[in-house]
């Protein structure tokens, strides 16, 4: 009661002050008007008689009737308005929290409905958020199709007899597909109402067979974190132009995860750098083949740190890589075939330090990695492959490694990894202490003193790292 009490007064206060606000804007906008007149006519002021005096006081107290009725009922819709959205969102999610498979469906489409109609910002975020909370609820793929309710199990503990029974979502796998298809459709280009400026966070969720091509995601914060994606996975074309994108350890199991033509990053310059800002994948794991061909990383970061792929082909060909920093450090880059072929990458600072390329075949041919100084770019300060492992049959054929420095420092080399037709532009390339020096093949193999100036150490080979 003293709280009811409590709200009233502050209600009644906040009315009164929006009358005020509005007599005292009004009567400004009053006396603003007559003296532009009054300069602009060239008005001369004259002593008004009592009937004048009558019609101004007349005039005024209607217009300050005429803003107090405006903003009373201003004040009224907007009430109105909350306890219409209150009450259609309550009844939404009782909907999503149903029992009954048809009814969730349809909770699925009230929300829809409701942040479809309701434009304002935080209200359209608040139904965006319960959709995204369903996605994130603990479910298991094997009964997503479980038509059962409640299930009875008997078990023995301590010599007794105990019955428990557990409660399914019935038949949640339709559910979870309605409001995957749900968000997808709300991110086209094309869609009749966006949603492409709310924040997505599938943190933990697990998501079936989804398609997100050609979604367009501005919001500042779009996290797939700990997700795990099962089945044919696309992103193809989409666009992550907001500040903050993450699918840090999301896991994509059992289908192809296509990202080709995406583009990751905002090229806005932020009020406040964060470190959390930019594109990561740091430490996903990719079970199946995965293609970033012909995507497009800007921003302040792009991070691969610690991700695994194990899958038949990983390909980042003609891929671009432009962002402040691309970082691939501690990267688990294992399957049948791991392509860069055509890549771009120009970032000022790029590393690759602790890398394994464990995949059968590595192919690194014609790609640009590291970018010289110009007038207007800062170039490659350093780009690092220092302890990285090379295994396998790696190429560089065709690759051009520029900027200030590459450096190779204590890498394993043990395979087939050929540098031959490698152009080495960066002021210097070193290759000192490596681990291992088994099956690598350069241009001066067989006359030495060919070497250029700038790939180091002196005298060559190098000499192996003694521990």
């Amino acid at each position: 009661m003293r709280w009811g009490r409590l709200g009233d007064r502050l209600h009644r206060a906040a009315l009164l002050l929006a009358v005020l606000v509005a007599v005292v804007c009004g009567l400004g906008i009053a006396a603003l008007t007559w003296w532009l007149l009054w300069l602009a006519l060239g008005a001369k002021a004259e002593t008004p008689n009592q009937l004048d005096l009558t019609k101004i006081a007349l005039a005024v107290a209607a217009g300050v009737g005429g803003a107090v009725a405006l903003v009373v009922a201003y004040r009224r819709q907007r009430d109105l308005e909350r306890g219409r959205f209150a009450e259609l969102f309550g009844a939404a999610s009782r909907q999503l929290g149903d029992s009954d498979v048809a009814v969730r469906i349809a909770g699925v489409y009230a929300m829809t409905g409701i942040a479809d109609e309701f434009r304002s910002p935080s209200r359209r975020q608040q139904c965006v958020d319960v959709l995204c909370a369903y996605l994130r609820l603990p479910y298991d793929p094997v009964a997503g199709a479980n038509h059962l309710v409640s299930q009875a199990e008997t078990v023995d503990e301590s010599g007794l007899k105990v019955e428990r029974v557990y409660q399914f979502r019935q038949n949640d796998r339709e559910v979870r597909r309605t409001i995957v298809q749900v968000i997808a459709d709300h991110l086209q280009r094309s869609a009749d109402t966006s949603w492409s400026d709310c924040e997505f966070t599938f943190n933990n969720a697990v998501i079936e067979r989804a398609d997100f091509r050609h979604a367009v995601f501005t919001g500042r914060n779009i996290s797939f974190a700990r997700a795990v994606f099962i089945g044919r996975t696309t992103f193809e074309h989409a666009i992550f132009a907001g500040p903050h994108v993450t699918f840090r350890d999301a896991i994509f199991e059992d289908g192809p995860v296509l990202f080709e033509h995406a583009q990751f990053g905002s090229t806005r310059p932020e009020k406040a750098e964060r470190a959390s800002y930019g594109t990561t994948f740091d430490g996903a794991r990719f079970d199946g083949s995965v293609s970033f061909e012909k995507a497009r990383f800007v921003g302040s970061r792009t991070t691969f740190n610690g991700v695994r792929t194990a899958g038949a082909r990983t390909s980042f060909q003609d891929t671009k890589f432009h962002a402040e920093l691309t970082s691939f450090e501690r990267a688990t880059l294992d399957g049948q075939h791991l392509a860069f072929t055509g890549a771009d990458i120009s970032s000022p600072r790029i590393t690759f330090a602790g890398a394994q390329f464990e995949a059968g075949t590595v192919d690194f041919d014609d790609t640009r990695i590291g970018a010289p100084a110009r007038m207007r770019n800062r170039g490659t300060r350093e780009t690092d492959f220092s302890r990285a492992e090379f295994h396998g049959t790696t190429t560089f054929a065709g690759t051009t490694f520029a900027g200030r420095a590459v450096d190779f420092t204590e890498s394993d080399f043990f395979g087939d990894i050929s540098f031959v037709d490698a152009r080495f532009t960066a002021g210097e390339v070193t290759f000192d202490r490596p681990r291992a020096w088994v099956g690598t093949h350069f241009d001066w193999d067989d006359i030495p003193t060919r070497k250029p100036g700038n790939v180091k150490p002196n005298p060559w080979p190098p000499e192996l790292l003694t521990e």
